[in-house]
């Protein structure tokens, strides 16, 4: 009988999170999932309410405190984390909050949940990955190489840091058989898009939102075996927009 393998991924409670979780439960994978809300009993996977972990990624004593709570949830073994969560805080009615406004304790909030949390979890898992010869994902975005009309300069720059943190953590954690990989999706139809979106969608060569589901292909396509040469790479998810 094989070995039932195990995700723990961060962000799941709504968009490419939630679509990341029912894609690995059909593939069978058993599924930990944290974020900073409760478990809501109207998930639809199973066994979502014990594989659940309540924690606050902005906050750094609660993220490394939350790693012996995971610990103790997989029996030593861990076949991929995936670094999800992020937010994109907004100015006064939805603005953009700027390199000229953004108040240095916003910028230090969401570099902890969209950037240090990531190489904290990772570090803190590390012999479970190796043990599996598992694989890192963390999904960054397109704001992170080009300045977008809604995505703020905090936001942007800490998913730049995490591609650059994917490269490093693809040298430093190959020799233990760990892949990592970084995925930058576009404008996919979640509740993070801001009004306005339409008019990028006009200007994208597939001239359509991308679909959490179609971002969630990608995210198991890197866990896979399928995959298991790849490294180091940041994948572009985004109907060409970057062209």
């Amino acid at each position: 009988m094989s070995e039932q393998k195990t995700l723990l991924l961060t962000g799941a409670s709504r968009g490419i999170g939630h679509a990341t979780v029912k894609r690995f439960s059909a593939e069978g994978w058993r599924v930990l999932t944290c974020s900073r809300h409760p478990f809501d009993a109207r998930c639809p996977w199973p066994g979502g309410e014990e594989n659940h972990i309540q924690v606050d990624l902005g906050d750094p004593n609660k993220t490394i405190a939350a790693i012996e709570t995971i610990k103790g949830k997989i029996s030593g073994r861990l076949h991929a984390l995936v670094n999800n969560a992020g937010i994109s805080p907004k100015g006064e009615g939805g603005a953009r909050l700027s390199t000229l406004d953004t108040d240095l304790r916003t910028w230090g909030q969401v570099f902890h949940v969209n950037f240090f949390a990531s190489v904290v979890l990772a570090r803190g898992l590390m012999h479970e990955l190796a043990a599996t010869k598992g694989a890192v994902v963390n999904v960054t975005s397109i704001a992170g190489r080009r300045v977008h009309p809604f995505a703020g300069a905090a936001y942007a720059t800490s998913k730049a840091a995490l591609a650059a943190l994917t490269r490093e953590m693809a040298h430093d954690f190959g020799p233990l058989g760990v892949r990592v990989n970084a995925i930058a999706p576009g404008e996919v139809e979640t509740q993070i898009l801001s009004p306005g979106t339409e008019k990028i969608v006009k200007k994208l060569p597939l001239r359509r939102l991308g679909n959490p589901r179609e971002v969630a292909d990608v995210i198991w396509f890197l866990c896979s075996d399928q995959s298991s040469y790849i490294s180091g790479t940041e994948i572009e998810v985004n109907g060409a927009q970057h062209v």
